[in-house]
């Protein structure tokens, strides 16, 4: 039972000597201790702040994504402009209405989509105006897929597209601006030299820094067969899949069925472009990853430096104590000189 004691014992009592004499040398160089002490935290802190800094910004990014939502699909008009396509003329790249009459009964995973054209026009009311306001021409659909309700009057209805209507939905910036009233539904507002009808306000749009830099803060909405008056004028499409985890398989059978509506051959480039908002998710955690771990390894370099710097002022004061102690076992073990008294004359020997 006593041996078994015996180690615990000697763990604690060397543990208590090691602790009284690491203070005890912290406290006899209080000034090596402090420097010591700041380098430490300021190693820690910075490594800390990089990547808590890093942390935070990917965080709002994803945030700013999931707003956009990570179930769109955009398709766009593209050539590279090179090899035997490279003067292809616009009218085979421009994207036209009735290539995607027929693309929810082929893209099972696509739950709906809209297309989209816009221009810059010229918006007044009466002596208020403002110029360089965008123009967009969207389907009914579009409500659904940007998740924007509107707040007074009605969004479009399927009549106003077809049919071409001169109606038209604004945000509340252009209320303010055109010194409309409180409730503008059924006021008209002039868009470049006709007359439009406002059937509706729009929810005000999120603020973004990523999306909405550069954009005018007037929001004017028209049916996209209003807004493309020549068949020349430029469109795309926005799609939406069922859900997040069949956005690959939504963009694939996209392509398939652009590919037939283009009537591309087998080994024939691509004339669209088809992106997701989650491809661009998963591109940006690939560089925010990789940025973390640059920047984490540069400060980690910085915290190693450091610790150098600390091992090597540990390291003095344990040779300094090493020396002391050294001396004081050797000037401990030099005996008493003795006397023999054995002849005439004593003689002392150490």
């Amino acid at each position: 039972m006593t041996s078994l004691l015996r180690l615990p014992v000697a763990v604690l009592v060397l543990a208590y000597q090691s602790a009284f004499l690491a203070l005890g040398q912290i406290w006899a160089n209080k000034l090596r201790s402090l420097l010591t002490t700041v380098g430490i935290i300021i190693g820690v802190a910075s490594v800390t702040a990089v990547i808590a800094a890093l942390s935070g910004l990917k965080k709002s990014v994803l945030t700013e994504f999931q707003t956009f939502g990570t179930n769109k699909i955009f398709i766009l008009p593209w050539w590279e402009g090179r090899g035997p396509r490279r003067d292809m003329r616009d009218d085979r790249v421009r994207f036209r209405p009735e290539m995607f009459d027929g693309m929810l009964d082929h893209c099972p995973s696509v739950a709906t989509f809209t297309r989209l054209c816009d221009y810059n026009a010229t918006i007044s009311r009466g002596r208020k105006a403002e110029q360089m306001v965008e123009i967009t021409g969207i389907e009914p659909t579009w409500h659904q897929i940007e998740s924007r309700e509107v707040i007074l009057g009605r969004p479009f209805s399927w009549i106003d597209n077809t049919q071409a209507r001169p109606v038209c939905i604004i945000n509340d910036k252009v209320q303010d601006k055109l010194a409309l009233s409180r409730d503008p539904v059924g006021d008209w507002i002039m868009i470049g030299d006709r007359r439009f009808t406002v059937v509706g306000v729009i929810k005000a749009r999120a603020e973004s820094s990523m999306f909405g830099s550069g954009r005018s803060s007037s929001e004017v909405f028209v049916p996209f067969t209003t807004a493309r008056t020549s068949p020349r004028m430029g469109m795309i499409c926005i799609a939406a899949s069922r859900s997040p985890a069949v956005t690959d398989e939504a963009k694939a059978e996209l392509t398939f069925y652009m590919r037939r509506a283009r009537g591309l051959k087998v080994g024939e480039e691509n004339t669209f472009q088809v992106e997701s908002v989650e491809q661009f998710v998963q591109q940006f955690n690939s560089v925010a990853t990789a940025i973390t771990m640059v920047a984490g390894g540069i400060v980690g370099i910085s915290l190693l430096v450091g610790g150098v710097g600390i091992m090597n002022i540990m390291l003095v004061s344990v040779s300094e104590r090493t020396r002391e102690i050294g001396l004081r076992k050797a000037v401990g073990r030099v005996p008493a000189p003795s006397c023999s008294s054995s002849s005439s004359r004593p003689r002392c020997s150490a």
